[in-house]
């Protein structure tokens, strides 16, 4: 899941990114609101993590440009400010939900997984498919109700095919997902992944159109 954090506090930032990636999240960090504005419109986030006090611009003022350009990726607020007025302004303009420091990185961690859950219309915090079975919070993966030893990597491209289910990623599009943009993956790392997925939880899981893209198709019923 690739995740853009916007925080001015570069000892905080770099903090809350190490905690996020550890989560296996794969987290662009940012310390100005004018490049904030840029990046979330050049790149396809799944969710911002985004302060109100930045340079630049603040990050209310982000946060309305980017509802006005008709973008509604998820957005959580970070603030300083333990106000009601501060809170209500920002869930007003299109914030997805709110936290104010000092907080808890378990729960950061516990909201973004609820956002995710509510956009990707699931009210279990189980991601099931077939005999397969995703706790996202505990980062556990069984078959058949046993443990299957994931990579995070791996974990990260299962969570993304299974929450796309039905809908086929292209590698380029699991790369963005997985990958912040100071890395630099291998060519043919999102295949050494697929192989390796298919070996743990089955050579079906996982259908390759050529050309195109990889996909895990919906369960009926």
């Amino acid at each position: 899941m690739r995740l853009l954090l916007v925080e001015d506090d570069q000892l905080l930032g770099e903090g809350l990114k190490a905690i996020l990636d550890e989560e296996g999240y794969a987290v662009d960090l940012i310390q100005d609101g004018n490049e904030a504005e840029y990046a979330i419109g050049l790149e396809p986030y799944e969710m911002v993590i985004l302060d109100i006090g930045l340079p630049g611009q603040s990050g209310i003022d982000v946060l309305q440009k980017v509802r006005n350009a008709g973008n509604n990726v998820p957005i959580i607020m970070l603030t300083a400010r333990d106000t009601f007025k501060d809170r209500v302004v920002g869930l007003d303009k299109g914030a997805d939900d709110y936290i104010v420091k000092p907080f808890d990185s378990d729960e950061l961690c516990a909201r973004i997984r609820t956002i995710n859950r509510r956009v990707h219309g699931r009210s279990a915090p189980i991601l099931e498919h077939g005999s397969i079975a995703v706790d996202l919070a505990g980062r556990a993966v069984t078959k058949d109700g046993v443990m299957v030893d994931l990579s995070a990597k791996e974990f990260a491209v299962l969570q993304e095919l299974l929450e796309n289910a039905g809908r086929v990623l292209s590698k380029a599009q699991l790369e963005r997902s997985i990958y912040p943009w100071d890395a630099e993956p291998g060519s043919n790392a999102v295949e050494v992944y697929i192989h390796h997925l298919r070996q743990k939880l089955g050579k079906d899981l996982i259908r390759t159109i050529r050309n195109v893209g990889y996909i895990v198709d919906k369960k009926v019923g």
